[in-house]
């Protein structure tokens, strides 16, 4: 597209659109009521993130093992820590509140100390008999001393599960319904009815319940993002429709400002109910983003409008060169940020496609609505009294210009020291960056659920399933005594890692047995020998009470088997060093011609899928600096502009990196996002320059300090009211309770920061100190695209 086509063509949309005012605004109002009816697909998810791609290897491995075992993060624990627990009332009325949750659909199954069983040996039957520890209920303090002295010293077999000997913990295990778990019903069960019970439990016997376990952690992590959406969008309207009050002193102004926002807003959660998609951590940040995205659309909008009413009066004309001289300049930088987000789309992940797609359409439509409601609210408007024009001639603006062009001018040197300094301690920074693959590390910390996880991590060392499948390659290979013996010096090694709990597995269902068939002496908690494996396997096989606690553990066709154990939150690095020691040790007891043992659970899931998008950072990021370099040949159609272009807006990005170096800030799941967004925003402000730059060299005979220093006069104060926006815009994240949140907000904030200061004195300083290379007529060809028409008059150019 030439200069002349480019204009001609906003020129028509212009007319377009003032001509056609009346019908645009029906056509608005039309699409945000259909965009409203979609609104009840919106969903919130009630699955945990799998960052990895359908067909990644882990997710394979994963779906593998829900085949053959089922959902493994169905469980959701009680746990109380109190010795006034131990007498007749209170232990009793626990009993009572375990055995209440059995009566609903939504339950599987209950476990609790009422329901625990001794393996007794039936010699008449040759078989095994359960007998319950507690026939009906407790009567007397001598009846729960002798409970206490059978569980805590008799019967290993629950220890570590149901309570710690240690410390004398009880807790209560309570399997949901499988098919219930990824779905609102394990909402409903969870809010409005073990909520519920718990509370009344707590007030009636004065005991502090702790409640914990992936169904349960999903839904309050869930119900915290459904309250926060509000609180971003409120936070986010009123923050920046105040910094844009200070900026235009116009109540006028700053209502038709939220108008487009808040239309912006209702497009987004359109947008995500007409996909389908699910209202996901991440995709609960578009909406504030758009607010704060849309409103720098506004400034530079109406701060143009207001210009060319000063300058001519004439308020027609001025709506006219908004749209000819603005519109094709913000629908390239809006263009570049949807760029940024669409980067997301090429993961492979579908939570962060998810996150792009809708940010990239939501930025196109934010970027529609400003330039179609903004021009035609204005013609029903009365023309802009003098005060309203007041804030172009303020004297700290000047006095923020001068000061720029100063630094330009006299302290070129000190800038590129500066920047080269930075950008030496920010790279030393960069290498003690850490990745973090934590399930909860950003949920939100002063909280009383998350005060439940520690609470059970103490205890029980982790509530996070890690799931070992062990598949032996041939019906009934399980109970093989060799299998055994193998899958119990894993276990052994699993025991002396202390972020792990003591696994669970038909191991210790089989050293029951032998306890039992030795009249449940403890010594003889342990694997049979083989002479007395065939007899007491004979007893098992007689006794259905055994097959049914074989189901937990072994498939049907005995081929395989699961070892379950509970991890702490801990770091990736540990994970990994986890992984690989467990790994070695796999492969040592396995062999492969006859074993086929595989890793997995959701925190290994999620662990991996963290690696996943970090690996995938530098391609989603290289690609948006790519993408972006090609746009800007597309403009500038000069490679060394491309180069200048992109030094100013990968500084702050290496600058940011750095300072999460320094500050402890792990790369994850919602910091990865911080570098595309901050790059598809902070070369917006390059745009602006270098366009406005450009057409001064043109109406300059090619002077090029002439034309830097125009350049900056011009868009200065522009670049500054839309980077405050943009600081105190995001800074809105950091009210939130998740930790992800915060230091997205916090570090997006700094990075636009930086970018704005990068832009203003580094890039006229690169463009100063190269003048002779990079302004010249060969050198800047005609562009492509004319982002910022010409003037027509010199009446238009007199600013």
């Amino acid at each position: 597209m030439s200069k002349l086509s480019s204009k001609s063509f906003w020129e028509v949309v212009a007319r377009l659109i003032l001509r056609n005012k009346i019908i645009i605004l029906i056509l608005i109002v039309l699409a945000t009521l259909f965009l409203s009816t979609q609104w009840k697909n919106m969903r919130f998810t009630f699955t945990e993130a799998n960052l990895l791609p359908d067909d990644h290897e882990v997710n394979i491995v994963y779906n593998q093992f829900l085949e053959i075992f089922g959902e493994e993060g169905n469980l959701i624990v009680l746990g109380v820590k109190d010795p006034s627990l131990f007498t007749v009332e209170k232990l009793n009325a626990w009993n009572r509140l375990s055995e209440s949750f059995k009566h609903y659909d939504e339950v599987e199954t209950v476990l609790s100390i009422k329901d625990l069983q001794k393996l007794v040996k039936n010699t008449e039957k040759q078989k095994f008999d359960l007998q319950p520890f507690i026939k009906d209920s407790l009567s007397s303090l001598a009846e729960i001393d002798t409970l206490q002295q059978e569980l805590f010293q008799q019967y290993p077999f629950y220890d570590n599960f149901l309570f710690n000997k240690e410390t004398r913990t009880i807790r209560t295990a309570i399997y949901l319904n499988k098919d219930i778990v990824n779905t609102s019903a394990r909402k409903d069960f969870i809010i409005d009815i073990l909520q519920v019970n718990v509370e009344e439990f707590e007030a009636k016997y004065n005991l502090d319940v702790r409640v914990s376990g992936m169904p349960y952690i999903r839904t309050i992590n869930s119900q915290s993002i459904v309250d926060e959406i509000g609180l971003f969008i409120g936070a986010a309207l009123l923050v920046t429709s105040f910094i844009f009050f200070l900026f235009f002193r116009s109540i006028r102004a700053t209502l038709i400002a939220l108008v487009v926002v808040s239309f912006g807003v209702m497009w987004t959660f359109g947008i995500i109910g007409l996909l389908g998609y699910e209202i996901s951590v991440l995709t609960a940040l578009i909406p504030p983003l758009i607010i704060v995205i849309g409103i720098p659309n506004c400034i530079f909008l109406i701060n143009k409008y207001q210009q060319e009413v000063k300058n001519h009066g004439n308020k027609v004309r001025s709506l006219q060169r908004v749209i000819t001289k603005i519109g094709n300049a913000t629908l390239m930088t809006n263009a570049t940020t949807a760029v940024g987000f669409s980067t997301f789309i090429l993961t492979e992940s579908a939570l962060l496609k998810e996150f792009g797609v809708v940010a990239s359409l939501s930025i196109i439509a934010i970027f529609l609505l400003s330039i179609l409601i903004i021009p035609i609210i204005y013609t029903f408007l009365p023309h802009p009294k003098e005060r309203h024009l007041d804030h172009l001639n303020r004297r700290w603006t000047s006095g923020f210009v001068n000061w720029m062009e100063r630094m330009v001018k006299e302290r070129r040197i000190t800038i590129y020291i500066t920047a080269v300094t930075l950008l030496t301690v920010s790279l030393i920074g960069i290498f003690q960056i850490k990745i973090s693959g934590s399930l909860i590390e950003d949920m939100p910390q002063n909280t009383e659920f998350f005060k439940d996880i520690r609470f059970f991590e103490n205890e029980f060392n982790g509530i996070m399933p890690l799931e070992i499948m062990v598949d032996t390659k041939r019906k009934r290979g399980v109970m093989k005594l060799s299998t055994l013996k193998r899958m119990d010096e894993l276990e052994e090694r699993i025991n002396e890692i202390p972020q792990l709990s003591r696994p669970i597995s038909v191991v210790s269902l089989v050293k029951y047995s032998k306890q039992a068939y030795y009249n449940g002496n403890p010594k003889y908690y342990q694997l049979p020998t083989s002479q007395e494996n065939s007899f007491i396997l004979s007893y098992a096989k007689n006794s259905n009470t055994e097959a049914d606690l074989l189901k937990s553990f072994v498939d049907s066709t005995g081929r395989y088997a699961r070892i379950t154990t509970f991890m702490k939150d801990i770091g990736t690095d540990k994970m990994e060093r986890i992984e690989e020691d467990l790994q070695t040790e796999i492969n040592r007891l396995f062999p492969a011609e006859n074993y086929n043992v595989i890793m997995t659970g959701k925190a290994l899931v999620f662990q991996k899928g963290t690696n996943y998008l970090v690996k995938n950072l530098a391609i989603s990021l290289s690609l948006a600096i790519f993408l972006i370099a090609l746009f800007m040949a597309y403009l500038f159609r000069s490679f060394r502009m491309i180069v200048i272009s992109l030094i100013p807006n990968l500084l702050p990005l290496l600058i940011t990196a750095g300072l999460m170096g320094y500050l402890g800030v792990p790369l994850k799941p919602s910091t990865i996002l911080v570098f595309s967004i901050a790059f598809g925003i902070s070369v917006d402000d390059t745009i602006h320059f270098l366009a406005k730059y450009r057409q001064e060299l043109q109406a300059n005979n090619w002077k090029i300090k002439k034309s830097v220093y125009g350049a900056l006069r011009e868009t200065g104060v522009s670049m500054f009211y839309t980077s405050i926006v943009l600081f105190f815009g995001f800074s809105v994240f950091t009210l939130s309770s998740f930790g992800g949140t915060v230091a997205l907000g916090a570090l997006v904030s700094a990075t636009l920061l930086f970018a704005m200061l990068s832009n203003l004195l580094l890039l006229p300083s690169l463009l100063l100190s190269l003048e002779r290379s990079i302004a010249n007529k060969e050198t800047l060809k005609q562009p492509t695209i004319n982002i910022i028409p010409e003037d027509d008059d010199t009446e238009g150019n007199s600013n």
